[in-house]
């Protein structure tokens, strides 16, 4: 028992070092484990929540979670809001992601009954986003994650109730950015994910941890979104990120991957919508480009970058072997069908090349106070006014 107990120690100790907070929802075994697939360690919820219940995916669905933390939640069916307090650093940017799995837990099918299945989020008493879960397969997880800067030395994260399904979590995880990364986050301004892709071929659906150090999800692109010619270079050789043009630190894996297109066409359109859940009105997106000239043949390559038609980026070519991010800072654009277009210059012999595209979300943090009486605030209405920013 004192060798086990040890372990765990060894093992926390190493959490800490790497600041990764990792909680596995509805988990009731007092010991932390070790994800097989990451390496991560996982806690157990008790001590970051109170109230609520522990329960178990259906057993139809336990053998094909490729997590742990799938096979768990915390469902809340009592209270208008309940939260977690997880411990943080004031003033620390950090990326916190929720995770939920239904996997028709309650074994009332609730996410395909045809009826609305949907409840809030907020930071604080700050409002986040919206898990809409209706008609959506109960095997599948469904994630949400915010950058944001602690307010104090803990983090709330909260679960409201509109009266459309009980609230659930499987899994939380507080991963620290380095402070000039994403340099539009401040205290009055988080964002909230939207789509991050990676491009050329990969071998797993999500690239993460320990592909990446801040364990960001990367989803791979489709091809099969369009009926483009895609071609997927790649290479060995190494890609310098510059000094001044580390604000993103994207993996250099990523980076050594690319999508363009037949030498016979002149560009490139990527949507980035998600699926009939959410209101394409509601949002204003900042668009983030990373870049890699990966073909040293010939790296003749220029293109200016549009969104959806509004011209974003003029004439821009991607160094060789050298990282480029392009984004501007603080610009949240309307584009509803989050359609961005790279489109050849006259001058270009190369048609355009992507390696990797962030997108996010606007969340203005206008309210800061943690007490506890925010409880009473009206949710609906909150929600209601974030949406139409």
């Amino acid at each position: 028992m004192i060798i086990l107990n040890m372990r765990h120690m060894k093992l926390i100790h190493t959490l800490h070092y790497a600041g990764f907070l990792s909680v596995d929802c509805g988990f009731t075994n007092d010991s932390p484990y070790k994800d097989s697939t990451t390496g991560l360690l996982f806690l157990p919820d008790l001590k970051f929540v109170e109230g609520g219940v522990s329960n178990n995916i259906s057993a139809a669905f336990m053998a094909d979670a490729p997590y742990e933390n799938q096979k768990t939640l915390r469902s809340f069916p009592q209270g208008k809001r309940n939260c977690y307090t997880l411990p943080s650093t004031i003033g620390k940017k950090f990326l916190l992601r929720a995770m939920f799995t239904y996997g028709n837990y309650d074994g009332l099918n609730r996410s395909m009954d045809g009826s609305p299945f949907l409840f809030g989020l907020h930071i604080g008493v700050n409002f986040w986003d919206t898990v809409n879960l209706t008609n959506m397969d109960p095997s599948i997880t469904d994630w949400k994650e915010v950058l944001t800067i602690a307010p104090s030395n803990f983090v709330s994260f909260c679960l409201i109730n509109f009266g459309s399904g009980t609230p659930f979590v499987s899994s939380l995880e507080l991963r620290p950015l380095l402070d000039p990364m994403y340099p539009f986050v401040n205290t009055r301004v988080s964002v909230g994910y939207f789509r991050r892709i990676r491009f050329g071929n990969a071998t797993e659906y999500i690239t993460r941890y320990p592909t990446d150090p801040y364990d960001r999800f990367w989803e791979g692109w489709s091809f099969s979104y369009s009926s483009y010619p895609w071609i997927s270079p790649s290479t060995s050789n190494k890609v310098e990120i510059l000094p001044g043009d580390d604000y993103f630190n994207v993996p250099m894996a990523i980076f050594q991957k690319a999508t363009t297109l037949d030498a016979n066409y002149s560009f490139m359109s990527l949507g980035m919508a998600k699926g009939p859940n959410w209101d394409p009105e509601s949002v204003r997106l900042l668009p983030i480009f990373h870049f890699a000239e990966i073909n040293g043949s010939n790296p003749n390559r220029r293109f200016d970058i549009y969104n959806e038609g509004d011209l974003l980026h003029r004439g821009f070519s991607p160094s060789l072997l050298q990282a480029n991010s392009l984004h501007d800072s603080g610009r949240f654009l309307y584009n509803g069908n989050a359609l961005y277009t790279l489109n050849k210059t006259r001058s270009s012999i190369l048609p355009p090349l992507i390696n990797a595209l962030e997108v996010y979300s606007l969340i203005r943090m206008e309210n800061f106070t943690t007490d506890s009486e925010d409880g009473k605030i009206d949710h609906q209405r909150r929600y209601c006014t974030h949406i139409r920013i």
